[in-house]
C-alpha cells in the first residue's frame, strides 16, 4: 500500500475530502471520552458508575486485540478497488448500528446491554478509523508533506470534537432541551454524517496501489516490529499521551463541577475553549516538526503541554475568565501528539519496507490504535477508583473531602506526570529526516530496478 511514486503534494481539495470522515469519527469518539460514561451513570440510563466505568474498561481491553487482526487484515487485501477504501466501507454500517443502539438507549439500560453494544461500536470504529490512518499514509511519502497530510487529519477531528461539544449546547441552551436529548441529537448527527463523509473519500480520494505482491510471512514476521527501537518508543510515547488525556475526559465534568463550582453548561464551555486552541494549535506544530524534527516538536509540545494543564488547577473557583483562559492556553499542544506520532509511525512504514520488502503499514497503524485505545481503557481505572474513593454523582451530590483530594490528584497530578514522561520516552529518537531521505532514495532506487527488470 506504499507508493513512492505517488504525488509529494496533494492538493488541499484532496486532503478536504480525505478528512471529512473524521468530523463523525470524532463526534463520536468525544462522547466515548468525556461524556457517555457520566450519561449512563447518570439518572437518565442509572447505571452506578463503578459498573459504567467497567464496561467502558472491559470493553476497551478486549478491543485493543482487534486492531491487530484488522491490520494484518489490511495488509492481505489485494482487490482493484484498494484496501483502506474496502476496509472503510464495510466498517461504516457496523458502526451506524452501535451509535444509534448506545446514543439512543433506554432508561435502565443493564450492564450487558452497554457491554455488548460498546464492543460492537468500538469493533466498528477500529476498522474505520484505522483504514483511514493507514490510507493517510500513502497519499504522500515525503517526510514533510506527512505532517501536513496528518495536520489536515487532526484539524477535521478537532472540529469534529468542537460539533459534538455544541449540538447539546445547542439543545439544552437554546432549544431549551435536556442533557438526553442533547445525546440522542449527537447520535444523530453521527448517523447522518457517517454514510456523507464516507462518500467523499470514495469519490474524490485516491488510493495508491501496491506496485507488487509481497510475502507476509507469519506471527513471527509481525513480532519482529516491536524489536525496532523507533516502533517502541513511538508506541510506548502513544500510550501515555492517551492514557492523559484520557483522564482529563473521563473526570472533567466532575472537576469542575464539583471543585470548582461551575455548573454543566459552563464545563461544556470549557471543553469547546480546550478544542478550539487545539484547532488553533495544530498548524503550529506540524511547522515546528519541518524545522526541527517530529519527535523534538512532540518533545516540546508534550512539556508545555504538563506545565500548562498543571497552572488550571491553581485557578480560583468560580472564576469562568481566568479559568477559560488557562484551559485555552493549555489545549494549544493538544494536538500535537495526535499528528505527529502518526506521521512519525508513517515514516517507519517506508523504513520496513525497504529493509523487509513487505509492506507492514496497516499493522503498523494497528499498533498505534492499540496503544492510544490502551491508554484510553486504563484512564477508565480513574472512575472506578473515584467511585471506589466515594464519589457521588447524581445531580446537587455534596461529596466529602476524600472524595474531592482524589478527584484532584487523578484529575491534576497523573496527567500532568503522564505527559512529562512521554517527552522522556522519545529521547534518542532514531528516524530523523535526514535517515528518512536516505529511505526514500532507497526505496526509489529499487523500486526503478524493480521496474526496469520487469520491462526487460
Amino acid at each position: 500500500m506504499s507508493q513512492p511514486s505517488s504525488p509529494a503534494r496533494r492538493s488541499n481539495w484532496v486532503l478536504a475530502a480525505f478528512s471529512l470522515p473524521c468530523l463523525p469519527y470524532a463526534a463520536l469518539g468525544l462522547p466515548l471520552a468525556a461524556v457517555l460514561l457520566n450519561y449512563y451513570a447518570s439518572d437518565a440510563v442509572g447505571l452506578p458508575l463503578t459498573m459504567a466505568s467497567l464496561a467502558f474498561f472491559a470493553v476497551r481491553g478486549i478491543d485493543i486485540f482487534f486492531d491487530p487482526i484488522v491490520g494484518w487484515g489490511m495488509d492481505r487485501t489485494r482487490n482493484r478497488w484498494g484496501p483502506y477504501r474496502t476496509w472503510i466501507t464495510a466498517g461504516t454500517p457496523i458502526l451506524m448500528l452501535a451509535t444509534w443502539m448506545i446514543f439512543m438507549v433506554k432508561p435502565g439500560a443493564s450492564f450487558a446491554y452497554l457491554f455488548v453494544w460498546l464492543l460492537v461500536l468500538y469493533a466498528g470504529f477500529s476498522i474505520c478509523t484505522l483504514a483511514q490512518l493507514a490510507w493517510a499514509a500513502v497519499l504522500s511519502p515525503d517526510y514533510d508533506q506527512r505532517s501536513r497530510t496528518y495536520g489536515w487529519w487532526q484539524a477535521a477531528n478537532i472540529v469534529g470534537v468542537l460539533i459534538a461539544l455544541f449540538i447539546p449546547v445547542v439543545v439544552m441552551k437554546v432549544m431549551g432541551g435536556s442533557f438526553t436529548e442533547g445525546v440522542h441529537a449527537m447520535g444523530w448527527f453521527i448517523l447522518v454524517a457517517l454514510p456523507v463523509t464516507l462518500a467523499a473519500n470514495l469519490l474524490f480520494v485516491p488510493e495508491p496501489k501496491p506496485q507488487k505482491e509481497t510475502p507476509h510471512g507469519g506471527l513471527s514476521a509481525y513480532l519482529q516490529l516491536f524489536r525496532r527501537p523507533a516502533v517502541r518508543k513511538i508506541l510506548i510515547c502513544d500510550l501515555l499521551l492517551g492514557l492523559a488525556p484520557g483522564i482529563t475526559g473521563a473526570l472533567l465534568y466532575y472537576f469542575f463541577e464539583s471543585v470548582k463550582g461551575f455548573e454543566r453548561s459552563q464545563s461544556q464551555m470549557f471543553l469547546v475553549i480546550y478544542f478550539v486552541a487545539g484547532l488553533i494549535g495544530a498548524p503550529f506544530w506540524s511547522w515546528l516538526a519541518t524545522r526541527v524534527g517530529k519527535d523534538r516538536a512532540l518533545q516540546i509540545a508534550s512539556i508545555v503541554y504538563a506545565i500548562v494543564y498543571l497552572t488550571v488547577g491553581f485557578v480560583p473557583a468560580g472564576n469562568f475568565n481566568l479559568t477559560a483562559a488557562a484551559l485555552f492556553v493549555a489545549g494549544l499542544p493538544y494536538a500535537a501528539g495526535l499528528l505527529l506520532l502518526r506521521a512519525m509511525m508513517a515514516d517507519i512504514g517506508d523504513q520496513v519496507r525497504l529493509e523487509t520488502g513487505q509492506d507492514r503499514m496497516g499493522l503498523l497503524f494497528s499498533f498505534l490504535s492499540l496503544t492510544t485505545k490502551l491508554g484510553y481503557a486504563l484512564s477508565a481505572v480513574a472512575g472506578y477508583i473515584l467511585g471506589l474513593a466515594g464519589f457521588d454523582t447524581s445531580e446537587g451530590a455534596v461529596n466529602s473531602g476524600q472524595a474531592l483530594t482524589v478527584l484532584q490528584v487523578l484529575f491534576l497530578g497523573a496527567p500532568t506526570l503522564l505527559l512529562l514522561l512521554a517527552a522522556w520516552s522519545l529521547k534518542r529518537y532514531p528516524l530523523t529526516r535526514e535517515s528518512h531521505a536516505e529511505v526514500l532514495a532507497g526505496l526509489r532506487a529499487r523500486d526503478a530496478l524493480e521496474a526496469g527488470s520487469t520491462a526487460g
